[in-house]
């Protein structure tokens, strides 16, 4: 069984992310962001008890070190119009970022079924809660898909043509994963929630921005990029 969330009121969640990111970045949020938010954290908090999505570990602070977390990465994925997220668990990063990004197409992996009917169940709220704020619906971009992304890739992946971005949160992608990715789009970019160290990127990719993540003494957001792109922007 897993923990029991305690409720969350709008303010309640627009404060707590702007003690974590700072007022700037939660002021440029739109009502309906932050409506699709909660609607999301609703839905968490109604499942969570038979799926554990979040431990209780972090069951009083969700906001900081899930939804802050995620949102966190919002300056590297400014240019992006399309998101892989790699083992979302809960929606952590996929959603969140859908939400904080009309506009930006993700896709949201899960390849665990009750995880993943969850994320379908939470991602109608959201749309509701945004239809509901008067935003466009549309605009929340998002698919999930109930696979695993292994050799040879699922049929019901359906990757986008391109793929700007992969992110994981709570996988370490191994080297064989990222080299699948980069076979597919040789200017991906990969975003890594990672502690102290950095990894070793495999051919063909370079370590690029670091993010510290709020609240956390050694944790970051890690960019890897393609040499090239990296080596072309260094030099101008």
């Amino acid at each position: 069984m897993g923990a029991t969330l305690p409720p969350l009121e709008s303010n309640q969640l627009v404060d707590g992310l702007a003690e974590s990111l700072g007022a700037t970045l939660v002021e440029s949020l739109a009502p309906a962001t932050i409506a699709a938010l909660l609607a999301h954290y609703d839905e968490m908090r109604r499942w969570n008890r038979r799926l554990s999505l979040v431990g209780p570990g972090t069951a009083a602070e969700v906001v900081e070190r899930h939804y802050a977390e995620s949102l966190a990465a919002l300056p590297l994925v400014e240019a992006a119009g399309t998101l892989v997220d790699v083992g979302t668990g809960a929606g952590f990063p996929g959603l969140v970022l859908a939400a904080a990004r009309p506009g930006l197409d993700v896709l949201a992996i899960e390849p665990r079924q009750r995880k993943w009917a969850f994320l379908e169940s939470a991602l109608r709220k959201m749309r509701q809660a945004v239809r509901r704020e008067g935003g466009d619906v549309d605009s929340l971009s998002c698919r999930i898909a109930n696979a695993r992304v292994e050799r040879p890739l699922p049929p019901a992946l359906q990757f986008p043509p391109s793929i700007d971005l992969v992110a994981s949160r709570a996988l370490a992608l191994p080297t064989e994963i990222l080299s699948l990715f980069m076979e597919r789009d040789p200017w991906t970019r990969f975003l890594l929630w990672l502690g102290r160290l950095d990894p070793e990127p495999p051919p063909g990719l370079v370590i690029g921005r670091r993010l510290a993540l709020p609240g956390a003494e050694h944790r970051r957001v890690v960019e890897l990029v393609p040499s090239a792109a990296w080596s072309r922007t260094s030099s101008n």
